[in-house]
């Protein structure tokens, strides 16, 4: 498969993950009505609705309105587009290829709710682990698994890893600092990655997320002075970083 023709079909997914993001947490349906300018209200031409080039095109600006456009809009197209690429280079036209594209979209969808409204709706991670836990149980390569009820138990041990960590953290954060340190949300997120990947790579990501946080916090604690950060996307990038790596990572450390 030609990587460009990859590219555009992830960045096809990216604009309507980008639906996705603006009216999940409103609570509107993705499907209708059709795009238009949350500025104005104008329907969106499809012209005016090619990911990535319209946007260069219009620089940025409603057709109508002439109001700006958030540049989420492209990143999103574009991180998608990347994001889809990798995972084909890393695991071919495969069924893991496919599954883990399906996580990626749910986490980069999670994260940017979380960095501009800081929840996760569960309507992105309650069916994820239950899709993660089954097609763990269809497809044991997910897991490196030989038998399906091996790979099942792998996916679902890291649902309760993953989702059991993050809650201890959260509570003794909350003890410690007298308020709450870690949402509902995030424990969630976490559970579902877990159920696409396992309990060891679930561990590693838990590990991975507060070094990801930590250097966005400090950055935006200077910036900005700001005393709470989502922590979503930390988690969904360390995700990314054990999907990639977290095999040969674990091997160095003598974990597998």
């Amino acid at each position: 498969m030609s990587i460009l023709y990859l590219f555009i079909i992830g960045a096809i997914v990216g604009s309507l993950m980008n639906v996705c993001i603006y009216r999940l947490p409103k609570g509107q349906s993705i499907v209708t009505p059709r795009s238009h300018c949350p500025s104005c209200g104008h329907a969106i031409a499809w012209f005016d609705n090619i990911p990535i080039l319209s946007f260069l095109i219009l620089k940025g600006r409603c057709r109508s309105c002439r109001n700006k456009i958030s540049p989420r809009y492209v990143v999103v197209e574009v991180l998608s587009g990347v994001v889809s690429v990798l995972l084909f280079l890393r695991f071919g036209l495969t069924a893991k290829f496919f599954i883990l594209w399906y996580l990626s979209c749910a986490l980069i969808v999670a994260s940017f709710i979380d960095l501009e409204i800081r929840e996760i709706p569960d309507i992105i991670t309650l069916p994820g682990i239950v899709i993660g836990m089954s097609l763990a149980a269809l497809h044991p390569p997910l897991m490196g698994s030989a038998g399906n009820l091996s790979s099942f138990v792998n996916s679902f041990l890291g649902v309760i890893v993953g989702g059991g960590s993050i809650y201890i953290l959260g509570f003794i954060g909350e003890f410690i600092f007298k308020k709450e340190a870690m949402g509902g949300g995030d424990v969630k997120l976490l559970a579902m990655i877990g159920g696409f990947i396992g309990w060891k790579l679930i561990l590693l990501t838990f590990f991975l997320a507060p070094f990801f946080g930590s250097i966005v916090g400090i950055f935006l604690k200077i910036k900005e002075g700001r005393a709470i950060i989502p922590y979503g996307p930390h988690l969904s990038l360390a995700a990314f970083v054990a999907i990639f790596y977290g095999n040969a990572i674990l091997k160095k450390l003598f974990l597998l």
